[in-house]
């Protein structure tokens, strides 16, 4: 195998050539994990445009670490807010595993230093779709920590760099469809339909377009990079809506 490497940097015009073992030590001392198989974690860096074959990508692993940290999220969030209920729980854990905290994690760690993307795409394509691609790794990285050392390791990993934002949010956050959601049942009305009316964009910057309706025929549109986010653009839109019963 190749010693070296070209890691993509959002920040810089050109891919920058380093040691495998160096970026490799480099980003585990962010981490706080050190792999037993690096070939992992350079599977994890490696984002699908810069390899031909599904398997030499991250996006398995990223479907792996997606549901590990969910898991060990939610198990926290447990033993954080015993008191709280199971809706107040799940708006919390919504917010902590969502793209936003994903990427400042991933800035948190620097991971987009060493990230290896297709030099074919674009600097215009990769700044616009930046946050996806960290989001992703972050979710990859977990993914190849949990399948070199099992749960307890990619526990402690978690743990250490989501724990300073679980514990400053101390008021359960409530997400536009789960307010719009509240106000509909409050007022026995039947709930929101939300249908994917678009997908543009190339893999790794996609963007949605979501209507949200409702059974008395008003709706909005909402568009996001993420199928999620539409639906909570829309959702904001259509509770404006209906609130000044326009």
């Amino acid at each position: 195998m190749d010693p070296s490497y070209k890691v993509w940097s959002f920040l810089q015009d050109n891919p920058v050539v380093l040691d495998r073992n160096t970026a490799h030590t480099s980003l585990a001392e962010f981490i706080g994990y050190n792999f037993i198989r690096p070939e992992l974690l350079e599977c994890a860096l490696t984002h699908s445009s810069f390899s031909c074959h599904p398997c030499k990508s991250n996006e398995r692993l990223e479907f792996l670490g997606d549901r590990v940290l969910g898991l060990v999220v939610a198990e926290i969030l447990l033993k954080y807010f015993p008191y709280e209920n199971e809706g107040q729980i799940a708006r919390r854990l919504a917010a902590v595993v969502d793209r936003k905290t994903l990427v400042h994690i991933a800035r948190l760690i620097k991971l987009g230093d060493y990230l290896r993307v297709s030099n074919g795409n674009s600097k215009t394509d990769l700044l616009v779709g930046q946050d996806a691609v960290l989001a992703d790794a972050v979710e990859a990285i977990l993914g190849a920590i949990y399948l070199d050392a099992g749960l307890p390791a990619v526990q402690s990993v978690i743990e250490r760099l989501w724990e300073p934002l679980i514990n400053a949010d101390t008021v359960p956050p409530i997400d536009a469809k789960t307010k719009l959601q509240e106000w509909l049942q409050k007022r026995h009305k039947g709930l929101p339909n939300y249908i994917v009316q678009e997908r543009t964009g190339p893999d790794h910057a996609p963007a949605f377009t979501v209507k949200a309706a409702l059974e008395d025929g008003r709706f909005s549109i909402g568009v996001g990079k993420s199928k999620r986010l539409a639906e909570q653009n829309a959702a904001v839109k259509l509770l404006v809506k209906i609130e000044n019963k326009k």
